[in-house]
């Protein structure tokens, strides 16, 4: 548990460092498009459609009382969920490049081990509800792009607990970014990790790349 940590703390660390390699942005307006990425498009009802999941979610598992205070601790939902859902595109093509796949099995695996590790299911999707504004119908994406970034950097030989292995990491994201031709809609602001105006866009594989353990929210 402890190494595993160390790991995610390192890369939340490198994330900093080589996301401007990340970097693109759109020179003119997709009409209905929040973000186009490579040959797909996310429509900006599709983006609206993410948020509204956490909100419900929210409503419905957090009291009446605190769920504006729940609200103003993610105002930048609407970012950081673009944020995240551009960024797991980015991943998997970065993945399929290098010939990495997600079973089925690998993720209901990592699921159980982390409701035994949390008190069960619904604390499990509660907190990652939570940490993570995922949704609990999309925890099982999640837990899925967890993989994903496990194994990439598996497959790279990226020892993500040194500064080389890092950046080895980082520079598969950056040709899959490239090739991806990354283009937001200008209202959400340009695809600069670095320079992200939101603080609150948690992408949990960002933090957990070499364990099984829950990750810890990560800043963009």
């Amino acid at each position: 548990m402890h190494r595993r940590r160390r790991t995610a703390l390192v890369l939340s660390a490198a994330a900093v460092a080589a996301a401007p390699l990340l970097t693109a942005c759109g020179s003119e307006a997709h009409p209905g498009a929040a973000a186009v990425v490579g040959k797909d498009r996310i429509t900006v009802s599709q983006l609206e459609s993410r948020v509204n999941e956490v909100r419900d979610a929210q409503r419905a598992a957090i009291p009446d009382e605190q769920y504006e205070q729940a609200i103003a601790k993610t105002g930048g939902l609407t970012r950081s969920t673009l944020h995240t859902m551009v960024l797991d595109k980015v991943l998997h093509r970065a993945a399929a490049d290098e010939g990495v796949n997600v079973s089925r099995r690998e993720i209901q695996t990592l699921r159980s081990g982390l409701e035994q590790q949390q008190g069960g299911k619904k604390a499990l999707e509660q907190g990652w509800l939570q940490q993570y504004s995922v949704a609990p119908s999309r925890l099982d994406d999640s837990l899925r792009t967890e993989i994903e970034a496990q194994k990439l950097a598996k497959k790279l030989g990226a020892d993500m607990n040194a500064p080389e292995g890092q950046a080895l990491f980082w520079k598969a994201l950056s040709k899959a970014s490239k090739k991806l031709d990354v283009d937001l809609n200008p209202r959400y602001g340009k695809w600069d990790v670095k320079k992200s105006q939101r603080a609150d866009a948690k992408t949990p594989w960002v933090r957990e790349v070499s364990g099984g353990g829950a990750a810890k929210p990560q800043q963009a």
